[in-house]
């Protein structure tokens, strides 16, 4: 939990500082704007367009949606994104190079013993090294006690390869559905105002539509980037399992020919 409000709040700094920088750019380059002196109307037009940032483009769609149903939206983009990026922390940390530690574990084997394979494998991060580190505690008790270690052991650091995916698949559904709702509260908004004025018109029911498209908008766009982070995630946890699955047989093999001598 610590390691998530640590990625949070990075992250609303990086943002913070993002929208700084893009405000002092803007600012700087205003003067220039203004020098410029412009033949026609339609020019002026253009050059304004043109000068507006891309942070207040979307500041202004954000404020047009309605912030009462835009920023539980953002909320949820921005929790799920903390969760995604501490995921891919945790996921880079624990993975190592699974050849060479093989190959370590093997030499300190051959050479001291249990005990020394075992000293590898508390100076090596990552599940790997957990599980290793377990089976060969359980050597004097049998292969087979080796063997059930390894499995038992394997699926408590898969569940933990797996923590917080469960909320990030949450924020990847409430992100549309939070979305959808403001689409039919602007709806519920548009037909209110047409039942107040008695007449249809384009004037009366622009607020609520506009309001019911842009919540949609950014409901879907949230919901897109925290699957592509899910989509990550889960290709990096299947990979690292693999890894684990192949060390676990190849551990047992290794013990099986330790034990023969």
């Amino acid at each position: 939990m610590k390691k998530f409000f640590l990625v949070l709040a990075v992250a609303a700094m990086s943002f913070s500082t993002a929208i700084a920088q893009e405000v002092a750019t803007a600012a700087a380059e205003q003067p220039a704007t203004e020098v410029v002196e412009a033949p026609t109307e339609a020019i002026d037009a253009e050059v304004e367009i043109q000068g507006e940032t891309m942070h207040h483009v979307l500041m202004q769609k954000f404020l047009e949606g309605g912030w009462g149903w835009m920023l539980p939206i953002l909320i949820v983009l921005v929790l799920g994104l903390a969760i995604a990026i501490e995921r891919i922390l945790f996921l880079a940390l624990s993975q190592i190079n699974t050849k060479k530690f093989i190959a370590a574990v093997e030499t300190a084997l051959n050479e001291g013993g249990i005990e020394a394979a075992k000293e590898v494998c508390r100076n090596t991060k990552g599940p790997i090294a957990s599980i290793f580190y377990q089976g060969l505690d359980r050597y004097n008790q049998g292969l087979d006690a080796v063997e059930k270690a390894v499995v038992s052991y394997g699926s408590v650091q898969t569940g933990h390869l797996e923590s917080g995916l469960s909320w990030l698949s949450l924020f990847i559904s409430l992100a549309p559905s939070l979305g959808f709702m403001g689409t039919v509260v602007g709806l519920v908004q548009s037909f209110d105002s047409i039942q107040a004025a008695g007449d249809i018109s384009p004037a009366l029911v622009a607020g609520g539509m506009k309001v019911a498209l842009l919540t949609t908008l950014l409901g879907l766009i949230a919901a897109m980037i925290l699957q592509v982070f899910y989509n990550y995630v889960i290709a990096k946890i299947d990979s690292i399992v693999n890894d684990m699955e192949d060390a676990s047989i190849t551990l047992v093999d290794i013990l099986n020919a330790y034990n023969k001598k």
